[in-house]
């Protein structure tokens, strides 16, 4: 009986073994170079731990202020959008929280303050999407207390809602000015 098990077992194996060949097909080589050893390469990277020294301690990362990334992000400006007129349309953005997209001009500082108190209840995010220094940035903040206006281009959400112009209020159900 063992003996019948065993040439069942190397017949088996002998079959496994050409399937397994024919299936996966020949190994391609891609490139050869004599078969030196990579060591060298890992061993700059000491990836065995040195137990004699302590590893080096790693730096803190430093995080800058607000008012020093957003200084490195301007000027901002959005080649798609300008001050002008917007009609009043309605889109479907279910979940969409409200925004506002203005600039540094004029129209878009009489609509801040015209319309700031609405802004607020709707807590829309402003985005300034043209504007040429951190002084122009602070100075609309100061017309609008309590509001988030955030320096940012505006030419993709532009394209996606097919806008021309700001100053202009998005929220889930509409596009207004």
């Amino acid at each position: 009986m063992n003996h019948t098990v065993l040439i069942a077992a190397i017949g088996l194996l002998s079959t496994t073994t050409i399937f397994a060949q024919t299936v996966s097909g020949p190994l391609i080589v891609v490139e050869d170079r004599g078969g030196d050893s990579a060591l060298p390469y890992y061993q700059s990277l000491n990836p065995q731990p040195d137990q004699a020294t302590p590893p080096a301690p790693m730096p803190t990362p430093r995080a800058g202020n607000t008012a020093d990334a957003e200084a490195a992000m301007l000027p901002v400006r959005s080649t798609q959008l300008s001050p002008g007129e917007v009609q009043r349309r309605v889109i479907r953005a279910p979940g969409l929280t409200a925004l506002f997209l203005i600039g540094d001009d004029e129209r878009s500082r009489a609509w801040l303050r015209q319309r700031q108190a609405a802004l607020r209840e709707l807590q829309a995010v402003g985005l300034v999407v043209n504007v040429e220094s951190m002084a122009a940035l602070t100075a609309l903040r100061r017309l609008a207390p309590g509001l988030i206006l955030s320096p940012a281009s505006g030419d993709d959400l532009a394209r996606r809602l097919g806008l021309r112009h700001y100053p202009v209020l998005i929220t889930a159900t509409g596009v207004e000015q």
